[in-house]
């Protein structure tokens, strides 16, 4: 256990205590870059789910539309003219303020004009975007996590709207049930959403290659699936239309984006049963997934595990979800950190056996997590969905030893390429045999023919006159 876990744990009151800390730290790196914001247009995003794949939306359609744009998200960052997308390689959504504040440096130096921020609640409290100038903040939605750090939801939520607070103008999903928290904290705003607000998706169609809907006179089609993406492409339109961007750059600007790595993302080597990878690590991210996921002739196998040091409470009903939309579900480790795997796992099997599942029969724990996805990917026959998730984009696992490299696609497709050989190799041994068999057989039948002419000829076996 680090010296600063071990301080937070017997602290009473640590995250406030050390706030002082993070607003002098945060200052000290704005004028060290510059302040290096100013001039810019920020969008800011913010919500519990649909983050990342919402800035990178709205980043594509800036794009598209000829506006250079930078981003800076959980997964990415950079993708401005001479700025190529980066991996974000810390376990972070939005990073600590000096490497922020740097990285927002050389965005503008590229060439950007504007700016899309994923920001986390953690970030306004530990004050990362000090000196950002908020043009828009966008809301996605809100729903139970980090409640390890905030203690309270209203803490966590509090903690959102001081985006709001410091944005010119408000984009809200009018449909969460905390959407007025959002709106009374707004200088200006405009809603969207399904059921209710000013920008509302209507004749939504979806399928597995993405989702169509009309939103007035715009026509959006995505190359993302699930209900979820709706809301995530209104949000960007919305952003698209207070900027002033026409009817047709919206729509292509959207549609341009064809997936976010971690996010749906399937893995294709040549199987006869699917593969998806998704970040998805909240009870609401996970009910999302299930309910994006169209009817399959098989089974739904699927890989979870919860992180260390983070929110405890949500760990059972996690695999009461999984337990009840899965047919096969294995537990294993996700970011351990220096926090007891099997104590986390429990939790997990707790709740996948509140909804009928069993250990030994349709419920597994393998803590070790590239096992587990090949324990998974051995299971699952022609027709079957194997589901992946929790680490989705990132690069490594944490563990108590600290980093260590680890990619679920990476890791998936070493299993799925490891079972098609396997699976080829049975087929060609199969078809080898077969012809064997059939030459063999065909020999025979030349033999018996052969024989049967020469008894007829009279040579073998008859009395030669």
């Amino acid at each position: 256990m680090s010296l600063k876990t071990t301080i937070k744990d017997k602290v009473p009151g640590y995250n406030s205590l050390v706030k002082p800390y993070h607003f002098l730290k945060a200052i000290g790196a704005g004028v060290k870059y510059g302040f290096p914001a100013k001039g810019l247009r920020v969008v800011g995003v913010t919500g519990t789910n649909g983050k990342t794949t919402t800035c990178f939306l709205i980043w594509k359609m800036l794009n598209e539309a000829g506006i250079p744009t930078g981003l800076m998200t959980t997964v990415a960052w950079g993708g401005v003219k001479r700025l190529k997308l980066k991996d974000e390689l810390n376990h972070m959504t939005t990073v600590d303020s000096r490497t922020l504040n740097k990285r927002i440096k050389k965005i503008k130096e590229a060439g950007a004009k504007f700016l899309v921020l994923e920001v986390t609640s953690h970030a306004m409290e530990q004050f990362r975007t000090l000196g950002v100038p908020i043009e828009m903040a966008v809301w996605t939605n809100l729903t139970h996590e980090h409640l390890d750090y905030h203690k309270t939801f209203e803490n966590y939520r509090k903690a959102k709207v001081k985006l709001f607070k410091k944005a010119n103008y408000g984009i809200i999903n009018a449909d969460d049930k905390s959407s007025s928290e959002f709106i009374k904290a707004s200088k200006k705003y405009t809603t969207y959403g399904i059921k209710n607000g000013k920008l509302r998706a209507k004749n939504i169609k979806m399928d597995v290659f993405g989702v169509k809907y009309s939103c007035g006179d715009i026509n959006i089609e995505t190359r993302l699936p699930g209900e979820f993406n709706v809301y995530n492409s209104l949000a960007a339109v919305a952003v698209g239309e207070k900027i002033g961007l026409e009817k047709e750059q919206i729509e292509k600007g959207i549609f341009a984006l064809e997936s976010v790595e971690g996010r749906m993302n399937r893995i294709d080597e040549g199987q006869d049963f699917s593969v998806i990878v998704d970040y998805a690590h909240t009870p609401d991210a996970l009910e999302k997934v299930f309910e994006a996921i169209p009817e399959i002739d098989g089974r739904i196998i699927s890989v979870h595990g919860g992180a260390g040091r983070r929110d405890e409470t949500t760990r059972a009903e996690r695999g009461e979800i999984l337990g009840k939309n899965s047919d096969f579900v294995i537990i294993t480790e996700d970011d351990s950190r220096d926090e007891n795997p099997e104590k986390i796992a429990k939790e997990f099997v707790r709740g996948a056996e509140k909804a009928g599942k069993k250990l030994g029969r349709d419920l597994a724990v393998d803590l070790n997590r590239e096992e587990a996805i090949r324990a998974a990917i051995r299971l699952a026959k022609k027709g079957d969905l194997v589901l992946l998730l929790g680490k989705g984009h990132e690069k490594t696992i944490l563990r108590k030893e600290g980093a260590v490299d680890f990619e679920d696609s990476k890791v998936a497709r070493k299993y799925i390429k490891e079972r098609v050989r396997e699976q080829r190799e049975k087929e060609e041994a199969r078809q080898k045999a077969r012809f064997l068999r059939e030459k063999e057989l065909e020999k025979k039948k030349r033999e018996a023919l052969a024989k049967k002419k020469r008894e007829d000829d009279g040579v073998y076996g008859n009395i030669v006159e």
